[in-house]
């Protein structure tokens, strides 16, 4: 029977997967921060493990696997940001942390699939972005897409090197269901539904359902090649679009309003201090405006060619998060 180890796995995308493999013939092993909240993971067939992927010492008790079993890792522990100020924790979970992992599963000989990002991968450009084996922290911009690029590099040398079994995959902007924290994503619908939102920027991104990367991950764990990468993204969505879709499911009015660039970049440090105050993720930032404002298209054409990644529409996901939301008493 095969065992899955998933780092981050009461994060949004880890609870996903760990959703999506309820219905298989397998051991899922769930690795949680000690003292982390769990209700995100509750009801689910899961083994829970406490550890910290910056301290190898702690991943010894999960990575213990009898011999000749096949084991799959999926590491989707990271700490995402948009924030302008330097966090060297960010530094330290999303590289030494996944070196950890990766380490790990070489010993082991698990197998690792390496939840990347479409923000690792540098634009040079292009009017589409494709996948690359090509990573260079200087080539990107923010912190967290650098730690990103820093690791995928680091790996693909373990790989070429070392032997070892890696398949990155490159998410784009995530929104969906089950969501028990606050991406950023989801802490816009919130804003949107609670009325806190009245005017949006001009810009947008690719914006894909969590469910649907999930899917894809579980099947790069399958059917990925060892030393590749694929994007998992769905479609460039203005952000005027996802509102209004938002608006259509909730039955409440549009927005009207959009600001000019210049002034959101003006007032973005406003908004980092006034959601710091309320302990939730900034909407704006000078590098979240940074990437709405850059209208780059990501290709998911591999993924679909060599793992059978299939995307559903925007509404529908929309309409799932709303629902959830809303049966959480949130909205």
């Amino acid at each position: 029977m095969k065992t899955y180890i998933i780092t981050g796995a009461n994060g949004f995308l880890g609870n996903n997967i760990i959703r999506a493999l309820q219905g298989e013939d397998c051991e899922i092993r769930a690795l949680v921060l000690p003292g982390d909240k769990l209700h995100s993971l509750g009801g689910l067939r899961c083994t829970l493990y406490e550890g910290d992927v910056t301290k190898r010492e702690t991943l010894s008790q999960i990575f213990t696997i009898p011999d000749g079993a096949e084991a799959v890792v999926i590491h989707c522990a990271a700490i995402v940001t948009v924030k302008s100020k330097f966090n060297p924790k960010v530094y330290d979970v999303n590289v030494n942390g996944t070196l950890n992992v990766a380490e790990k599963a070489l010993e082991t000989g698990a197998r690792l699939v390496y939840v990347n990002s479409v923000h690792g991968i540098p634009e040079r450009g292009q009017k589409v972005i494709a996948e690359t084996k090509e990573f260079d922290p200087a080539l990107v911009k923010g912190q967290y897409a650098k730690t990103k690029a820093e690791a995928a590099n680091a790996l693909l040398k373990m790989a070429r090197e070392r032997g070892l079994d890696v398949v990155i995959v490159h998410p784009s902007g995530m929104l969906g269901p089950y969501d028990f924290g606050h991406s950023h994503l989801t802490q816009l619908v919130l804003d949107f539904c609670s009325g806190k939102l009245t005017a949006c920027v001009k810009g947008g991104y690719d914006f894909a359902d969590v469910r649907d990367v999930a899917a894809g991950i579980l099947s790069a764990a399958e059917r990925g090649r060892t030393g590749e990468c694929y994007i998992l993204s769905n479609r460039y969505v203005e952000i005027r679009e996802l509102l209004d879709v938002i608006s259509e499911v909730r039955g409440k009015k549009k927005i009207k309003v959009v600001l000019p660039m210049w002034l959101a970049k003006v007032t973005a440090p406003l908004s980092e201090v006034y959601y710091a105050l309320l302990k939730q993720p900034p909407l704006y930032t000078r590098y979240s405006l940074y990437t709405i404002s850059t209208h780059v298209r990501f290709t998911n054409e591999k993924a679909q060619r060599e793992l059978g990644y299939v995307t559903r529409p925007l509404r529908e996901t929309v309409e799932d998060t709303v629902k959830w939301l809303r049966e959480e008493g949130r909205i």
